[in-house]
């Protein structure tokens, strides 16, 4: 239908995406000519192109049909899309690419992040609380740099600081030490580094005097 210039004619010929999946694309692990791919495949179904060939697709792009045949295998390996079947109003059975698995994936990521900044923000809290005055900017700057570079997770940096609290050690330096010694150890959980502590405290007691061993457990905190 070709339509005289007019702005109803631009926003009939507009495709409607989330503007989430454009700003968060790459957490799905998506390049960019991934989400081209996508963005093409959702634009020939608008056309009524419901499982289009990998030759269509590959027409309106830069890269050619072997190309966009491996984007939609490796889109459906990472349970991105699939091929689902749904009957039309003439109760004919269709076939088509659905996205749905990848809006989905996409939107709870994004729930997981806002989850995670929520987590990032109480351990800066719980850090003051404990140091019992505002961070430095140095301060706030190494917990960052745990949570961005380091890639530690908010609930291992708080059981390192725990620890610390615990052992009278109250320094960034000793909660760093720490982190790192169960980095080079491979730790990456809190139960990993409650099971490695009670192994070096049963170690050190076997080694120590009966008289002064204690038999108290040094990481019930570590249940809260």
């Amino acid at each position: 239908m070709n339509l005289p210039f007019s702005y109803q004619r631009l926003l009939m010929e507009q495709m409607n995406i989330p503007s989430l999946l454009i700003k968060d694309y790459q957490n799905l692990n998506l390049s960019e000519v991934d989400l081209m791919v996508v963005l093409q495949l959702v634009r020939l179904q608008s056309t009524g192109e419901l499982l289009p060939s990998f030759d269509e697709i590959a027409k309106y792009m830069s890269i050619n049909s072997n190309d966009v045949s491996n984007v939609l295998k490796k889109l459906r390996n990472q349970g991105l899309l699939k091929i689902d079947q749904f009957e039309d109003s003439q109760s004919v059975v269709q076939e088509w690419y659905s996205i749905t698995p990848l809006i989905e994936k996409l939107y709870d990521v994004d729930e997981q992040e806002e989850q995670l900044k929520d987590e990032e923000g109480k351990l800066f809290r719980l850090f003051e609380q404990e140091f019992a005055r505002a961070l430095s900017p140095i301060e706030i700057e190494t917990i960052s740099y745990w949570l961005d570079e380091d890639q530690f997770k908010p609930a291992l940096i708080k059981a390192a600081l725990r620890e610390a609290v615990l052992m009278g050690k109250l320094n960034f330096r000793y909660i760093d030490r720490i982190l790192n010694e169960w980095k080079k150890r491979g730790i990456k959980s809190v139960k990993e580094a409650k099971a490695q502590s009670q192994h070096q405290t049963q170690s050190q007691q076997k080694s120590a005097p009966k008289e002064n061993r204690d038999t108290s457990v040094y990481y019930n905190w570590l249940e809260e």
